[in-house]
Formats: structure tokens, C-alpha cells, sequence
């Protein structure tokens, strides 16, 4: 999802399309937060890790 979010991003920024550059961003810190989750630990949603 943070690879995702990257390629989003760059997307929208190089293009102009302020909607790909939210969707980007969300996408970027959803990922973030459900690496850290996996992390230190804590399954997220039954799962232990996000591949």
C-alpha cells in the first residue's frame, strides 16, 4: 500500500489531479499505519503481518 500510495502521489503531482494526490496520500498513511501495526506486533484485522 505505501508503494501504492508513492505511485499515486507522484501521479498526481506530476500530472496536475489534485484528487490522485489525496487518494496518494490516504493510501500512503493508511499503509504507514498498518506497518507500524504489524510492527510491533499487534495483529490488525486477524493478521499479524501486511505483505
Amino acid at each position: 500500500m505505501i508503494v501504492l500510495g508513492l505511485v499515486l502521489l507522484l501521479v498526481g503531482w506530476l500530472v496536475g489531479i489534485p484528487l490522485l494526490t489525496t487518494a496518494g496520500i490516504v493510501v500512503l498513511l493508511v499503509g504507514a499505519v498498518l506497518w507500524i501495526a504489524g510492527s510491533v506486533g499487534r495483529p490488525v484485522a486477524g493478521r499479524r503481518h501486511y505483505y
